[in-house]
């Protein structure tokens, strides 16, 4: 997956949500193949971020996925998303789960 902050973006210059989106989903790389009318490679180049996709097929798989492709596709790298809604960076989401790991279940 190419939305590492430690890793770039791949040959394409930018990064993606792809494979996130995919397994939330429960989709396998041949199944929005299929969906999006291409190879099933070119969803693997397009997630590792060795291609960068057409606009015709950014704008597709934002409709398949019912997101604006900025949600999808970014030149910069994503913020983990505890960051981006609910504003904790991974300190405070980390402390915030260990927190609750350490309560006694009250059930």
């Amino acid at each position: 997956m190419n939305n590492d902050p430690e890793k770039g973006p791949g040959e394409s210059g930018l990064y993606n949500r792809i494979a996130v989106l995919r397994a939330e989903r429960g989709i396998s790389r041949q199944d929005l193949a299929d969906a999006m009318e291409v190879n099933y490679q070119t969803i693997g180049f397009l997630e590792r971020g060795d291609y960068s996709p057409s606009l015709k097929l950014a704008f597709s798989l934002g409709e398949y996925f019912g997101l604006p492709v900025e949600a999808i596709f970014s030149k910069q790298p994503f913020k983990p998303l505890s960051q981006q809604v609910y504003g904790l960076s991974k300190a405070k989401a980390a402390q915030q789960i260990e927190s609750a790991l350490e309560e006694p279940n009250e059930s």
